[in-house]
């Protein structure tokens, strides 16, 4: 009797299943795909995505017309004839100065400043992150302070004492010098990054790694490099765009023979001899432009996880 009574339970717990069921779904109906909310949202978002692109198309498109057919006045038509002239000219003969090589000679400066300066400052960086998130020494908090407070410090105020110091140590005016500037005002805001990052992971890693008896630099070579290189492509991006494109540092700390290309760029684009070409002027931004869009678009996805892993923790 008592198997009977389980099977008719069972079974009307199936009838009810089957009535649930048949009644259709429940819930709240799934918003349409293009209910006002979304119209509203992706309008929005055309507009300012038409906005930023239409500059970029407006530099290609006269980067590839020639000087008679821009003079016709219209900046949005396509090019009629396409002429890839004003890319060589900007790359290789157009004057930036006493020299007429174009920005070849300044991307190769930009590059030796760029490589030294991005590979010191982060590894300095990502140590001394390491060493404040997981050991605590005498003094951390004092000098993480200043390294915050260094990171806020405005760049103008510093460049006169910074020309004195470069050029007591006889490396004003050479890409040494400006290496140094560049590797020292990125190493604070990228200390901070690491730290924060660092201090994100579990605790317990670095804890197990204590026991098993690993000292300061096996744990940070065998288990934090490991797990950081979204931390790391922040880094690396952040650097590479703040020293690619900085024209600050790079008319006050060298001289027209080591000049960045940044530098050059502002000296054909502003030059008052001859006939003002906008087409190279277009293709020499273009051109100056091109490494940290690269990067930008090479390491984008891991950029933003390494910006919201970097900001869980202060």
């Amino acid at each position: 009797m008592a198997n009977i009574s389980a099977l008719n339970q069972t079974a009307a717990g199936f009838d009810a299943v089957s009535d649930q069921l048949g009644s259709g779904p429940r819930g709240k109906k799934p918003r349409r795909t293009f209910s006002g909310r979304n119209i509203v949202i992706y309008g929005t978002l055309f507009v300012a995505a038409v906005y930023y692109l239409l500059p970029l198309y407006v530099m290609v498109v006269t980067s590839l017309k020639g000087m008679p057919e821009i003079r016709l006045g219209n900046i949005f038509s396509p090019p009629v004839e396409i002429t890839f002239e004003p890319w060589v000219k900007a790359w290789a003969s157009a004057c930036t100065g006493l020299n007429c090589d174009g920005l070849s000679r300044g991307f190769g400066n930009s590059v030796r400043i760029l490589l030294p300066s991005v590979v010191v400052s982060i590894i300095v960086a990502s140590v001394s992150g390491y060493a404040l998130a997981n050991w605590r020494f005498k003094g951390a908090d004092l000098f993480f302070s200043i390294l915050i407070v260094g990171a806020f410090i405005p760049y103008q105020v510093m460049i006169y004492p910074i020309v004195i110091v470069l050029r007591e140590l006889g490396i004003y005016g050479t890409l040494t010098g400006l290496v140094v500037v560049h590797t020292i005002f990125g190493m604070p805001i990228l200390t901070l990054l690491f730290r924060n990052y660092f201090t994100s992971l579990p605790e317990e890693l670095f804890k197990a790694a204590r026991i098993d008896g690993a000292g300061f630099w096996q744990i940070y070579f065998r288990i934090m490099l490991p797990m950081s290189l979204p931390i790391f492509v922040v880094a690396i991006i952040l650097q590479v765009t703040g020293i690619w494109n900085d024209f600050l540092f790079g008319v006050v700390f060298t001289r027209p023979d080591t000049y960045p290309m940044t530098v050059q760029l502002n000296n054909i684009v502003n030059s008052v001899q001859g006939v003002k070409e906008y087409n190279v002027n277009m293709a020499a931004t273009l051109l100056t432009g091109a490494v940290p869009l690269f990067v930008y678009f090479v390491s984008g996805r891991l950029f933003v996880r390494g910006i919201a892993a970097g900001a869980v923790k202060g």
